[in-house]
């Protein structure tokens, strides 16, 4: 049979930047092999897979190795297929997850997620900025850890510091952990920077990560002291989030733009 299957550049105005992920609207779901071997042939950081239930949807993403339980970008992806390009009428959704019910809305030009905030905690691991430094070609001014995102964070001295880091694929798996690298907007003109990196999921780098806000909010809330905050993610692709706080949850925005349409065909 064939399916509709889209590819959409999110947190980004314009194409061939932002984060590509793939998008999959179905009307019944397939085997967890298909949906599996689908995001393997997308080869994308995150295919997203969604079916109708009670008035909403449910949605799944996958990597090209494993399902994982929170994706920022595809969920603004899919948001983008369903009020773009299938029901221009739908102006808010609500997606059942592994990480619970996610809304979003349209807010102008704009798509508006909510997700949950995640926490994090001081590094007791004396041994590990120093892991991370020979991982990255960067020391890290502070590293915390949240086990919730199953991450580690490391703020560096400054954006150029963000930029300049140059993984060690083996050396980032041997942390056990993903990575978050981050450092005060300064001379980019906004709040912070980062960089994501994702070995351990099949993700060398992660060119714009919705979901690794949801650690950096509340630790910037702590360091800047404010609620709201434009961030940068300074990839190779690159993208911008408009943050903002409320409670144990945040607001997630961004662009999105359709770059390619199609069917695949599936056995």
């Amino acid at each position: 049979m064939k399916y509709p299957i889209f590819q959409v550049d999110a947190f980004t105005d314009r194409a061939f930047a932002g984060n590509p992920a793939g998008v999959m609207p179905l009307k019944t779901w397939l085997s967890d092999q298909a949906l599996q071997s689908i995001a393997a042939e997308m080869n994308l950081a995150e295919t997203a897979f969604f079916v109708p239930k009670d008035g909403g949807y449910h949605l799944r993403w996958f990597t090209p190795t494993v399902e994982v339980k929170l994706c920022g970008h595809a969920t603004l992806a899919s948001a983008f297929v369903l009020t773009r390009l299938i029901d221009p009428a739908i102006t808010t959704m609500r997606f059942d997850t592994l990480s619970g019910p996610l809304n979003v809305r349209v807010d102008g030009a704009r798509f508006e997620l909510d997700f949950p905030v995640l926490s994090h905690e001081a590094n007791t691991d004396a041994t590990l900025p120093g892991r991370i430094a020979e991982a990255i070609g960067q020391q890290p001014v502070e590293v915390v850890v949240s086990p919730v995102y199953d991450a580690y964070l490391a703020r560096l001295a400054d954006v150029a510091a963000v930029r300049a880091a140059t993984p060690r694929l083996a050396a980032i798996e041997a942390l056990g952990r993903d990575l978050i690298v981050t450092a005060e907007g300064g001379q980019e003109g906004v709040d912070f920077v980062s960089r994501f990196f994702a070995p351990l999921h099949g993700i060398p780098e992660d060119p714009v990560t919705g979901s690794s806000h949801c650690v950096l909010a509340p630790y910037w809330k702590k360091r800047l002291g404010k609620d709201s905050f434009h961030a940068r993610q300074v990839s190779r692709r690159g993208g911008d989030l408009w943050l903002a706080l409320a409670g144990e949850r945040l607001k997630i925005a961004g662009h999105a733009v359709c770059v390619l349409s199609g069917e695949i065909e599936v056995n």
